[in-house]
């Protein structure tokens, strides 16, 4: 066989082709990806339909990160509601174990409440 023939071409081109069809073989056996191609042919037009659901995903991201913020805050002041109560209940526990027992029969059958040596929170 000479090195200068077309037989010589021919059979390189042969061996490429097939080192190609194997190397596709082998990177989908293992469900890899294929590779980009260089041209940019479909880089292109997945970068079109990738830009839409990019905008998509930043728009419900922004919207998601406004809802966590929005819960942060009626977080914070529940949690502050409920250990004013908590004080609150304990102070009502106390004055309802300091009243005399009774029979019952009076009119205000509320707790009396000191709120003016209360702390602040």
């Amino acid at each position: 066989m000479s090195f200068g023939g077309p037989a010589f071409i021919l059979a390189i081109i042969a061996m490429a082709m097939i080192a190609g069809v194997v190397k596709s073989w082998i990177r989908a056996s293992h469900g890899l990806p294929e590779p980009e191609r260089e041209r940019g042919h479909r880089r292109r037009s997945r970068n079109r339909g990738d830009s839409d659901e990019v905008v998509q995903l930043k728009a419900e991201n922004r919207l998601l990160t406004d809802r966590l913020e929005a819960s942060e805050d009626r977080l914070a002041v529940l949690e502050r509601i409920v250990t004013d109560r908590g004080y609150s209940l304990a102070e009502e526990i106390e004055a309802l174990r300091d009243r005399p027992a009774g029979n019952g029969t009076t009119a205000d059958s509320g707790v009396p409440l000191n709120f003016k040596d209360r702390e602040e929170a």
